[in-house]
């Protein structure tokens, strides 16, 4: 059920009448008509833009469309008044009975109240994490973790067909550098002194890999030359790395569908099977790229490359993706993994990636409109930094990780579930600031607390209701009077149910997650102040004397238990019944 959508609906039925009376031209593009709450509540509960928006092909004045349309949509059951504003904009205002009725639908569908299908079982692949196989997960990691798999979950709650999916940099330098680190912490699990060179990775977390070095291998790794020990060494310490990193994601709630290899795109034709197809449509050439702008490096110079002209479809220099020693550049690979998704049958493609790629985004969308011919939509969303604060101070590093705060740190100092909801308090691309001190507290300024309360509190309403011997399924509640709900409070609470659909089809529309937590937060301060409203007032209290008033008011604290409990399970997080 999405109120908006049905009264838009009414709106471009009332308009194909009016077009069929003459009123209208005949054939008017309609895609523009919105329905959406208007800027001041005071103003009514919906408003359309059709007259604003068809005057101009209509070849007639707004106020004039609007004031035809009007009395056509007060026509129905469902609309009390419809009003002109200004030179043509349209309020209107639901009869009260359409709000109850969000309330019944919300007990009949459930946790699938608002669910969609705008997605139409599209393809998309979602590509996050992708950490490097080098250590454990930290804090970065785990904001590009939680805004992935919440934005999966929020598209296939939207009708999208979602593949989550984890791009395993196993192919380039850092991974010799992980296994000379490794071959340190084993040659200490003999007995010797490791040497962390600078440049190595210093961390704890690599004495159990060279534990089991020195279990499986004994000493006949011990003082051999590099070569006969390094691609050893970095298969058992990526493979040692990833297992880690995937039971960090698993106690952050994170399941992958696919796990890719950057190494399997080497020496299997799979790049330059890619790169041909760009050949094939001419865009592949020898060629000298212009020199950086600003101050030169002292080591460049002018050379031939093998060059991408991403120029032509969107991108400010060409790029290349060979270098003039032959070898592969750090974009010719990409290409050919994002190749391999288009040829995998995805519609979209979505990757999330830390805010240093920012120099990425051009250069990738146009090598998936060209591997494409523009079919496959690709969209990066950068996330931003997370700083963490303790006492008002900097949160200290972690000496297992040797430089950063891990994930683990994370989870084990708060709970999964504050991390998912925090990281997702502001928009992707949004800087933002973890304070333990804050998201410990239990007050408003803490919404993951804020939210999950609200939800308590209705189930200390639903035991309260069943002890006392009352009815409380949603199938029994939906059987209640709901004209019974009729003051304002209740109506503007029902309201806010209403929203839930709509405002969850722009978040998946605009890829936007965060979307999802800043409406749980409003629904959870609308049904607190009603709960206080009803300090002062006994009769908008949910639990009631008479049985039949308290049975539609209870029905609708359990729908906003259901919207509640719908939206934190896309963010990824449990509802609570008790707040200890």
């Amino acid at each position: 059920m999405n109120l908006f959508t049905d009264i838009r609906a009414l709106v471009i039925d009332r308009l194909g009448a009016m077009a069929a009376e003459g009123l209208l031209p005949a054939g008017l593009e309609l895609s523009n008509v919105a329905v959406e709450p208007p800027r001041d509540p005071a103003h009514g509960d919906m408003a359309t833009n059709a007259a604003m928006v068809l005057a101009k092909p209509a070849g007639r004045k707004p106020r004039e469309i609007a004031e035809a349309l009007a009395p056509r949509l007060a026509a129905d059951p469902r609309i009390a008044a419809a009003e002109v504003a200004g030179p043509g904009f349209l309020n209107l205002r639901l009869a009260p009975a359409v709000w109850q009725g969000v309330v019944g639908a919300a007990l009949a569908e459930g946790r699938d109240f608002g669910r969609s299908r705008i997605g139409g079982g599209a393809k998309v692949n979602v590509e996050f994490v992708s950490a490097n196989p080098t250590g454990p997960m930290h804090v970065a990691h785990a904001r590009g973790a939680v805004v992935g798999d919440a934005l999966s979950s929020l598209l296939g709650f939207a009708g999208w067909d979602v593949t989550r999916e984890y791009y395993i940099n196993d192919g380039g330098a850092q991974v010799d550098v992980l296994a000379r680190s490794a071959y340190e912490r084993y040659r200490e699990a003999h007995g010797l002194n490791p040497e962390i060179a600078e440049g190595l990775y210093p961390g704890d977390y690599l004495i159990a890999v060279g534990e089991a070095l020195k279990e499986r291998f004994g000493n006949t790794l011990l003082d051999r030359p590099e070569a006969e020990w390094l691609d050893t060494v970095r298969e058992v310490a990526t493979g040692m790395m990833m297992a880690m990193i995937r039971e960090d994601l698993a106690a952050l709630g994170v399941h992958m569908d696919v796990y890719f290899s950057e190494k399997s795109l080497y020496g299997t034709g799979r790049i330059e099977a890619a790169l041909a197809r760009l050949q094939e449509r001419g865009l592949i050439y020898e060629g000298v790229l212009e020199p950086p702008k600003g101050k030169l490096p002292e080591d460049w110079e002018p050379r031939v490359q093998t060059l991408f002209r991403s120029t032509a479809h969107g991108d400010d220099v060409d790029r290349p993706v060979k270098k003039s020693d032959g070898g592969w550049t750090y974009f010719a690979p990409d290409i050919a993994y994002h190749f391999d998704k288009i040829e995998r049958g995805f519609d979209l493609l979505i990757d999330i990636l830390g805010a240093d790629h920012g120099g990425y985004v051009k250069r990738m969308k146009a090598a998936v409109a060209a591997l494409s011919d523009g079919r496959v939509e690709l969209d990066i969303k950068l996330v931003q930094l997370v700083k963490l604060w303790k006492n008002g101070q900097p949160f200290k590093m972690s000496k297992r990780a040797g430089t950063f705060v891990t994930l683990r740190d994370l989870i084990d100092e708060v709970g999964a579930d504050v991390v998912r909801f925090v990281m997702l308090t502001r928009k992707n691309d949004a800087p933002l600031d973890f304070d333990f001190d804050r998201v410990l507290e239990q007050s408003r300024d803490n919404p993951v607390w804020y939210v999950q309360y609200a939800h308590a509190r209705i189930a200390s309403v639903l035991r309260k209701a069943a002890e006392a011997g009352q009815e409380v399924s949603d199938a029994a509640l939906a059987r209640a009077d709901l004209a019974l709900l009729d003051h304002p409070a209740e109506l503007a609470l029902m309201r806010r149910l209403a929203d839930w659909p709509r405002q969850l089809e722009i978040a998946a529309r605009a890829h936007e997650p965060h979307r999802v937590a800043g409406y749980l937060t409003e629904l959870a301060a609308d049904l607190h102040g009603h709960w206080n409203r009803g300090n002062d007032d006994p009769t908008l209290r949910f639990l009631q004397d008479d049985p039949a008033t308290g049975a539609a008011k209870i029905a609708l604290a359990r729908a906003v238990a259901v919207v509640i409990s719908a939206g934190l399970g896309i963010l990824g997080v449990k509802p609570v019944e008790e707040m200890r």
